[in-house]
């Protein structure tokens, strides 16, 4: 709506944004349109690589040898999806899935037509291609909104070649997408729904429960856990009221992945198949212990990263630490878990050369853990195990690089300047939506979940202040939400 008719309808809610407000909200989407077909184009060549096995199917080694592999088929398949979201909740189609997701791939197989088992299985892994587009679009969109004074970060996500081999080996990229919401609902002040959007990202994927925990660390440090505790009561309620209709009707589905993990041994990408592939396999109980202590491990560098740091690092940042070191010590590191990294990547603004460095090792990666499983039934053809385990080991190198990077970045930065006791008594109870305290927009100035003006002074030729040099006391995190302004109650010194 444009013209008189459009101020109109402004005026209702408070009155027509100005001409610079006006200017900012175009200028925000003109960037972030293109980066939304972008990644939709980034997709679209994904589902032209697997090409091969769109026309002839995901049968024998081929799909391996042409690297157009995809769980997708096989689980619409082998899992009775065709008998759709009904089926799911009465037990008749079953997954070793999350829930949330294993509902929504019902659902799809509900949608697909009748037909020979190509082309079922072709009808299934393209409309997942077409939600996997529109998922990916959404993360973008988030993650720019997350951050709208640095909205152009999103083209890590809209340009990164993980898009093109990721998306749609499986069903991970509906977690990333509710997780790239949550972090979104909390850095527009939005606890509760933060807490809401998180607990389904759990139900669909189970690493946004260490998004949570990052969360709880900087509650900690900031003293601000009274509002982390509401973003947690959102996350439990949305999970307790998703599960109740599985408790009914299929309490089996609610336990089926993790019952799954715990009897799985040493997976591909994981570091504890290593042993096997030197022909020196290790027992089922041994990888689960390493396991869980690689998770306790990610727990505890966490920790002391939120806490020990000078400045307060963001949650994207406290987070990415958390997964990158639970998915390199996990039992399986499949190549589509590395999506769970790409908005955090965006969020925390790694530079190029190092988001390059990764997904360069993810790639390679990609392309020969098909070698190595085609290997199996061909050996004279496929890749060795010894040579599958180089590119394994450089793919969790890669990980615990960017780990390294965002954990040195965060450490880097000088300590902001204390608001001072009254500052932090006045912000003891972190403003909400619909609530007016001190210091939030009138009517003219942009609102939370809107695009917004840098507040610090630009630099020369519009480039952008990093970390280091904006001035002391400028809180930059603009992922903090609710933390926004607190001094910090906590901080752990190690040495």
């Amino acid at each position: 709506m444009t013209g008189q008719g459009g101020d109109g309808a402004l005026a209702a809610v408070g009155g027509p944004l100005g001409r610079h407000a006006s200017a900012r909200a175009r200028s925000w989407l003109a960037t972030v349109v293109p980066l939304l077909v972008l990644s939709s184009a980034m997709v679209g060549l994904g589902v032209a690589q697997r090409g091969h096995c769109i026309r002839n199917g995901w049968n024998g080694t081929d799909q391996f040898w042409r690297g157009c592999f995809s769980d997708l088929p096989a689980l619409y398949r082998i899992g009775n999806l065709d008998t759709g979201l009904g089926g799911y909740l009465s037990g008749a189609a079953s997954l070793d899935h999350p829930v949330l997701t294993g509902g929504l791939m019902a659902l799809v197989g509900g949608l697909v037509p009748n037909g020979s088992v190509l082309d079922q299985t072709r009808w299934y892994f393209l409309i997942w291609a077409v939600l996997a587009a529109a998922l990916i679009a959404v993360t973008v969109f988030l993650t720019a909104a997350a951050r709208p004074r640095h909205a152009a970060d999103a083209v890590a996500v809209a340009a990164s070649p993980l898009l093109v081999i990721a998306p749609l080996v499986s069903s991970d990229v509906f977690g990333v997408a509710l997780v790239s919401a949550g972090i979104w609902a909390w850095a527009r002040r939005h606890p509760l729904l933060a807490g809401v959007l998180l607990g389904l990202a759990a139900t669909a994927r189970t690493y946004p429960l260490l998004v949570l925990l990052a969360l709880l660390l900087l509650g900690l440090r900031s003293g601000r856990l009274r509002v982390v505790g509401r973003a947690l009561l959102g996350a439990a309620a949305a999970v307790v009221l998703l599960l109740v209709p599985f408790l009914v009707s299929n309490p089996g589905a609610i336990t089926a992945a993790y019952s799954a993990w715990a009897e799985s041994g040493a997976g591909l990408g994981s570091p504890w198949i290593l042993p096997q592939l030197l022909g020196h396999p290790l027992p089922n109980g041994a990888v689960t212990a390493l396991a869980v202590v690689g998770l306790l491990a990610a727990v505890v560098a966490g920790a002391l990263f939120a806490l020990g740091t000078d400045r307060r690092p963001s949650v994207a940042e406290v987070s990415l630490v958390m997964v990158g070191i639970a998915l390199v010590t996990g039992k399986s590191f499949p190549v589509q878990a590395s999506l769970w990294l790409l908005p955090l990547v965006a969020l925390c603004a790694v530079r190029w050369r190092d988001h390059l460095v990764w997904a360069g090792a993810e790639a390679m990666h990609y392309a020969m853990v098909w070698l190595y499983i085609g290997a199996m039934t061909k050996p004279d053809r496929g890749l060795p195990g010894p040579w599958y385990a180089v590119f394994l080991t450089l793919r969790v190198a890669a990980v615990l690089y960017l780990v390294w990077r965002v954990w040195r970045t965060a450490a880097q930065r000088r300590p902001a300047e204390e608001p001072g006791e009254d500052a932090d008594v006045e912000a003891a109870e972190p403003p909400v939506a619909g609530e007016r305290v001190a210091g939030e927009p009138v009517a003219g100035e942009p609102v939370a979940g809107e695009p917004v003006a840098p507040t610090t002074p630009e630099p020369v030729q519009g480039a952008r202040l990093t970390a280091q040099e904006v001035p002391d006391g400028a809180d930059q995190d603009e992922l903090a939400g609710p933390f926004a302004g607190a001094n910090d109650h906590l901080i752990v010194r190690i040495g």
